[in-house]
């Protein structure tokens, strides 16, 4: 929609700047009154739904509420009919109000309108985030000998009775805890209350309670720029890993365990909904990594979803052939692997991935899926939310289609939690989709 009102109005500048140089005239009173139609046109496409109102479309609303008015005022005036016709002046102020024209359409060319995957369950959603402050441990990227927070966004069922199984998401690289909420709204629907964490610094960006905002660290984003780039020996990346990993998995631990003290104390509504004997996690690409190590860790955490992620948890760095192996230790906790082909083709050839091999005997029980054509971020809400972002970061445009790749991957899902944790149904994907 973004890009077609775009191209609607660019036509129509270019259109009438050519017209009025054709016939040697301003056409002033014209444009007025084409300027306050275009935006009469949106307020019509906004109320009728056509248009879904959000802040993608507030600078476009601001620019055509200020030529509208500036038209008005210039007709009630009767300027119009004064102006002297001059080339230059049409050609420069066509060309300002193209370039103006193009920033205040980008946010909805960059963040188009779209619709959002659907939501099967019974159940209505709401949401809460909250800050947690954990006193055990100083915040490693400041300076300021502040303690580590950690922010959580809750996706529940809204006026519900009884009580449900916790979900921890953990986000990927450089995500945000937003990042799923497709798959969060529709376990949310079906009985489940996901608790999804931004881990602050690694996180794009993340805001807390009291409106503080912590960006991405840049330290850490060059680290993970260098790894893609294959800057590092394997024992230096590693070691690198380690460090990564500590850190996730002690905001997860943090997290887990803040929720289940508070679910025990019943503090409030959302808390007393909590089942906190049940308990699964899931992540995406570092996060799904986390996940699984929190989960062979951990002797409450009864189910797993790797969403494209290496099993980091499960590698050792052999000093002799200076290569990653595969521990030799079985992984015992239920466990759903989703792959897209950026992971599915480095399986064999990747050894940071030797643990994720699918003939590895100590993942015996393990669910492994392929969703082929997918790309790395197919597997999380962007390409909807962002196709040109998503492109960029990926490299490209994937070839599956992603409402079907988000709807079949929440789906199953889905039915992964329900079988482990809930004893509904039973779990049975294809290998690929």
């Amino acid at each position: 929609m973004g890009m077609f009102l775009l191209l609607v109005v660019l036509i129509y500048e270019i259109g009438f700047a050519i017209y009025c140089l054709a016939t040697k005239q301003q056409h002033a009173k014209v444009k007025n009154w084409i300027r306050i139609g275009l935006f009469i046109v949106f307020l019509i496409l906004t109320f009728a739904s056509v248009i879904e109102w959000s802040l993608r479309w507030g600078l476009i609303a601001l620019l055509l509420f200020i030529l509208a008015v500036k038209a008005t005022v210039s007709l009630i005036r009767g300027r119009t009919h004064n102006r002297k016709y001059s080339a230059s002046r049409i050609v420069w102020k066509s060309i300002l109000v193209i370039l103006v024209t193009i920033i205040a359409f980008s946010p909805a060319i960059v963040f188009p309108q779209h619709d959002p995957p659907k939501v099967t369950g019974e159940y209505k959603v709401d949401t809460a985030t909250y800050t947690y402050i954990d006193e055990s441990r100083i915040e490693e990227f400041s300076d300021k000998g502040d303690n580590r927070f950690v922010n959580v966004e809750f996706w529940y069922p809204k006026n519900a009775e009884g009580k449900f199984p916790l979900l921890v998401f953990s986000h990927g690289a450089y995500g945000v805890k937003a990042s799923n909420t497709s798959t969060y709204n529709e376990l949310a629907s079906h009985g489940y209350i996901v608790a999804s964490i931004d881990h602050p610094y690694h996180s794009f960006y993340t805001r807390s309670e009291n409106g503080e905002m912590v960006m991405l660290n840049t330290a850490y984003n060059k680290e993970i720029d260098n790894m893609n780039k294959g800057v590092y020996s394997k024992e230096e990346l590693y070691e690198l890993i380690q460090k990564w990993m500590k850190l996730r998995r002690d905001d997860m631990n943090f997290v887990i365990d803040t929720i289940i003290a508070k679910a025990k104390s019943g503090e409030n509504s959302l808390y007393q909904q909590i089942d906190f004997e049940t308990i699964g996690v899931f992540g995406h690409s570092m996060g799904g990594a986390a996940g699984a190590w929190v989960g062979r860790e951990r002797d409450d955490i009864s189910a797993v979803v790797n969403i494209d992620a290496p099993f980091f948890s499960e590698l050792i760095y052999d000093d002799n052939t200076k290569e990653y192996v595969a521990s030799n230790e079985a992984y015992t906790t239920p466990i759903f692997n989703i792959y897209s082909d950026d992971v599915w083709g480095q399986l064999e050839s990747n050894s940071l991935y030797a643990a994720n091999k699918l003939d590895n005997e100590q993942f015996k029980q393990a669910y492994t899926v392929h969703f082929e054509g997918a790309k790395h971020l197919s597997l999380t809400d962007l390409p909807l939310v962002s196709p040109i972002l998503a492109n960029l970061l990926q490299g490209g445009k994937a070839e599956i289609d992603q409402t079907y790749c988000i709807e079949t991957e929440n789906e199953l899902i889905l039915e992964f939690f329900d079988e482990k944790l809930k004893g509904i149904g039973h779990f049975n994907p294809e290998e690929t989709y």
